[in-house]
């Protein structure tokens, strides 16, 4: 992902070896090249240790309801080892839950996703019941995730002319392990289980987690563990056991939030049915990620992804937050809240905390991979573009109508992360932000591609630190900009010296950051130390579209480059052209497909006024999207759509994911053109021309608080209804003919 593993799970690009083993300060180039293979040791040489792989995780079935989640099988077992298993937060609660009949394991023919939290599996015992070629006896495995654990029924069907019986054990292991133990193929040793009751187990971690596990009229042996139920079936009878387990982390850091949910019943019909699936799936998986700090339980905020980051991530967070506006401002509210109450107020490079920047992750204990050399601690602000993000959210949720109070509030934490731009944001003082890890044990990429080797030159040379990313002094001009207009707006100084800070900026961003490709003219992906334009051909130029930094001219080259066949050829907007010489399909961040990073490219795309290239990458998600189950991944496989079927899972990617799930709302805000300015009064419609993905019609969409439908139909016609009526409707047509 975007986070601590990155460097540590990294592969490197086919035919490029990283020219300094030790280039990346967070952790070895080595350890990078293990990759996400299967969580098993390699063969080591003489001397050396055995090599540990982050455990692949695409073919497993993913419920969730933050903060637990439970991983398995298709066939529902949760086996040891890998990352199966019942995860709190940050910690495996059970390494193993397997069903088994008669000491047998079933054979599985069927599961499906059953909302927030829920699965259902389908397996059969073939050797029970009437002889031939039936089966006669089946298991429905009916799975439900709670925010304090799990529970499942189990019921058992016969078909069959004569009683059945049968016994049935459900295996258990808890471990304990942290979530950094499991993601980087590392071991933990079980746990000693007790009991104080008949039909219960329990375990308990030295850092006060207890785990119970009770099964309605089991047997309990601590010995295996296991719980036992002797079962008869009567002829064409059925049986229905139930076990649940229970969590109780005294010491966790987020929580379900005490809130409901804080968009409504929003409802999306298209003439592409596979946008209304995928709007619907996404919905489903948003509400199973809502987190709050156990602190402020009202606030809340989106977990970052499933398994590896279900905690709250500055950058993810405040990006899903801001793609979900269409929804309402609650969750913008929340989340903005949540991270001003932690934004920094001092120097501390161990931390990366300075003050009035906004912080990356926050985790339950320090985040530690020795063999790595990496350790982060409990609150780590390791990020260059969480700050400039949080003040655009602040003034988009103002845009979407959140309450002119809670905005007020918010101002100070906004000045704050203003002068962090301008200030310790700009370490050189040559008028970019950049990044550089100077612990030794931090992240060595702090931007959203923040993998070890994803900052490459077109020939495949990885570039050294500092860092100023293009698409961060994007950022960083929008947020002045931005910012500027809600100090006058409400009455505060400083408007003058941020419109001034912008205006420089895009100067100086104008005269460092553009160079010649093979393609043509276009930005560079970042500067490097020696401030020489790293000039791969990356996705991240198209984050500047639709923040005013580039011209209509710049807009319209950059788009182009977009839209070519060495970005756009795949099921979405590759990370790097396939005519680079770091690009692999299969790369983290030099060349595979990343969901929300096309979402938002779509976005400033329609903004820009680039229609034909915005459908073109949202078709592409939908085409894999119904791959996928409707349920978009982090990332996928950049290889070409006529080179395969559908897309090729990214092993290892997390799923569901905040901001992959919030690219559904972000498509479809693209084709109805829904902009709204509420302290202006006005809401404009821009939809894409000639309805690309059909009509489509959002019903309970948000605006000043109002629930609203907005609608675009096979004509390419606009309309929105239930507004205030103080709101002044503007239909706009700013894309170019064709």
């Amino acid at each position: 992902m975007f986070d601590d593993f990155d460097d540590a799970v990294t592969p490197e690009p086919a035919g490029v070896t990283d020219p300094s083993p030790t280039s990346d300060p967070a952790l070895p180039a080595p350890a990078a090249a293990d990759g996400h293979r299967e969580g098993r040791a390699a063969v080591p040489g003489d001397g050396e240790a055995p090599r540990r792989y982050q455990p692949l995780l695409h073919d497993l079935v993913i419920a969730v309801l933050a903060p637990t989640s439970a991983l398995s099988g298709a066939d529902g077992q949760i086996r040891p080892g890998g990352v199966q298993g019942l995860f709190h937060a940050d910690v495996r609660a059970l390494s193993q839950a397997t069903l088994l009949l008669d000491g047998r394991e079933p054979e599985p023919i069927a599961h499906a996703l059953t909302g927030p939290g829920g699965a259902r599996f389908v397996v059969l015992p073939r050797w029970l019941g009437d002889p031939g070629p039936d089966p006669t006896v089946r298991v429905d495995r009916t799975r439900q995730v709670t925010a304090e654990g799990m529970t499942e029924t189990v019921e058992i069907v016969s078909a069959a002319g004569a009683p059945v019986t049968t016994t049935v054990t459900l295996d258990l292991r808890c471990d304990f392990a942290p979530i950094e133990t499991v993601k980087s193929g590392g071991d933990a040793s079980p746990s000693p289980a007790w009991t104080d009751r008949p039909g219960c187990l329990a375990w308990e971690s030295e850092d006060d987690v207890r785990v119970t596990v009770t099964g309605d009229g089991a047997h309990a042996d601590i010995s295996a563990p296991r719980l036992r139920w002797e079962v008869t079936l009567a002829p064409r009878g059925r049986v229905t056991l139930r076990w649940q387990a229970e969590v109780d982390d005294p010491k966790a850091v987020v929580t379900t939030p005490a809130r409901p949910v804080e968009w409504g019943a929003a409802r999306v019909t298209a003439d592409d049915h596979r946008l209304t699936r995928l709007f619907d799936r996404s919905l489903d998986d948003l509400r199973s990620l809502r987190l709050a700090e156990v602190s402020a339980p009202d606030d809340t905020f989106l977990g970052a992804g499933v398994p590896w980051f279900l905690t709250l991530f500055g950058r993810d967070s405040i990006w899903a937050a801001r793609m979900l506006l269409p929804l309402g401002t609650g969750l913008a509210a929340g989340t903005l809240r949540v991270l001003a109450r932690r934004q920094g107020v001092k120097l501390d490079p161990a931390s990366g905390e300075a003050p009035g920047k906004i912080m990356h992750e926050l985790r339950r204990h320090e985040f530690v991979l020795a063999q790595h050399g990496m350790r982060l601690p409990t609150a780590y602000y390791g990020t260059i573009d969480a700050t400039p993000l949080w003040i655009s959210l602040l003034h988009d949720a103002w845009r979407w109508g959140m309450p002119e109070h809670e905005v007020a509030d918010l101002l100070p934490a906004m000045e704050a992360a203003l002068e962090w731009l301008a200030g310790d944001a700009d370490a050189d003082r040559d008028g970019f932000l950049e990044y550089i890890d100077t612990t030794g044990h931090g992240l060595a990429n702090q931007g959203w591609k923040d993998s070890g080797d994803s900052v490459r030159f077109r020939d495949g040379r990885q570039a050294e630190g500092p860092i100023a990313l293009v698409e961060v002094q994007g950022y960083a001009y929008e947020a002045a900009r931005l910012a500027a207009e809600l100090l006058t707006a409400f009455g505060r100084p400083g408007a003058a010296r941020w419109q001034e800070y912008a205006e420089a900026l895009a100067d100086r961003f104008r005269a460092h950051f553009w160079v010649d490709g093979p393609h043509g003219r276009h930005p560079a992906l970042a500067l490097d130390r020696d401030k020489r334009p790293v000039d791969a051909l990356t996705s991240n130029i198209g984050h500047l579209l639709g923040t005013g930094l580039l011209s209509r001219e710049e807009s319209a080259a950059v788009a182009a480059l977009l839209g070519s066949p060495a970005m756009a050829e795949g099921f979405g907007l590759r990370t790097m052209s396939s005519g680079d010489g770091g690009f692999s399909p299969l790369s983290y961040h030099c060349g595979s497909i990343w969901t929300h990073d096309t979402a938002i490219v779509i976005a400033g795309l329609a903004r820009a006024g680039f229609g034909a290239e915005a459908a073109r990458l949202a078709e592409g998600l939908l085409a894999a999207a119904e791959s996928f189950d409707y349920r978009l991944p982090e990332l996928f496989s950049g290889d070409a759509r006529d080179a395969v079927i559908r897309p090729v899972p990214y092993p290892a990617a997390c799923r569901p994911q905040a901001w992959s799930a919030a690219a559904a709302v972000t498509i479809v805000q693209a084709a109805l053109g829904l902009h709204p300015d509420v302290p202006r009064g006005t809401i404009s419609l821009r939809p894409l021309p000639g309805a690309p993905l059909g009509a489509v019609t959002a019903k309970g969409l948000r605006v000043a608080g109002a629930e609203v439908t907005a609608a675009v139909d096979a004509t390419g016609r606009a309309t929105v209804s239930g507004l205030h009526p103080e709101l002044t409707t503007i239909t706009q047509d700013l894309f170019p003919a064709g």
